[in-house]
């Protein structure tokens, strides 16, 4: 089991700053880190994992939550495997405790890739998609997007609408993932703006009750194949810095990647 680590070697977030934490789960195959992840996850994560179907994907589960616990424990003197969660009425886990740091953090996971965003005190969403998965795309935007987010995709050139169409993807799983109530917010009554050079913007319909001042967002391209966004609920205007990190858990870390988000 691991134990907790010592106070002067926890990590420092400021109420400014994001960090992104990135693994390639398929690419973690030594029997004694998987090993290690499973006796990190609780009895009721064990149960899932091994309730999937395929390889590829219990491996999935398997990195990712070790990856969230693993990450917490970095910012606050808990084992990894003490940490305690609890759902929201949408089913958004969070951390659950007393006398805890008021982390707020979000995984997801996607074929080839997982990543988790945590920050201090701000509410906090993230998305990754496999961007070159077979399957409809423009279609489904036509469906499920704003009518503006629809008509600027049609609006481009075919060859450029699918990376388009994820890239309103991922905005848009981001916000409803920071907001704590998933897909019982219609993806049609909120829409991004995306301009070449500028952070995407957000305008919502009057149902939603939210204010696009309270919101920022930013995109990431981890890899090739992969998008990625960032929603945070701070207001327009104040510095952010989102700092990403490829790490293999329990192993080998890559330099912090560091990246300031203004306008």
């Amino acid at each position: 089991m691991s134990s907790s680590p010592s106070p002067s070697a926890l990590m420092s977030l400021a109420p400014d700053e994001v960090h992104v934490w990135i693994v390639e789960p398929e690419q973690i195959s030594e029997p004694r880190l998987l090993e290690a992840y499973l006796g990190l996850l609780n009895p009721e994560e064990r149960e899932k994992q091994r309730r999937f179907h395929f390889e590829k994907h219990r491996r999935q589960y398997l990195v990712s939550h070790a990856l969230v616990r693993l990450t917490l424990s970095r910012y606050a003197p808990v084992a990894p495997e003490a940490w305690s969660f609890r759902t929201n009425e949408y089913g958004r886990p969070e951390v659950h405790g007393e006398g805890l740091p008021r982390l707020h953090f979000n995984l997801s996971h996607t074929d080839g890739m997982a990543v988790v965003a945590v920050a201090h005190g701000a509410e906090v969403g993230v998305d990754v998609e496999d961007a070159l998965r077979p399957g409809e795309t423009v279609s489904l935007a036509d469906h499920y997007f704003a009518p503006s987010e629809a008509q600027a995709l049609r609006a481009l050139p075919v060859e450029r609408q699918q990376e388009r169409f994820f890239e309103y993807w991922t905005l848009k799983e981001a916000y409803i993932k920071a907001r704590g109530m998933g897909l019982s917010l219609p993806l049609a009554h909120f829409a991004f703006e995306l301009r070449p050079g500028r952070l995407p913007t957000i305008s919502f319909d009057p149902r939603l009750r939210d204010e696009p001042e309270r919101w920022q967002f930013v995109q990431l391209r981890p890899s090739a194949r992969h998008q990625a966004a960032l929603a945070v609920c701070r207001p327009r205007g104040q510095s952010l810095q989102v700092r990403c990190q490829r790490v293999v858990p329990l192993g080998l870390e890559e330099p912090a990647e560091v990246m300031e988000a203004r306008d």
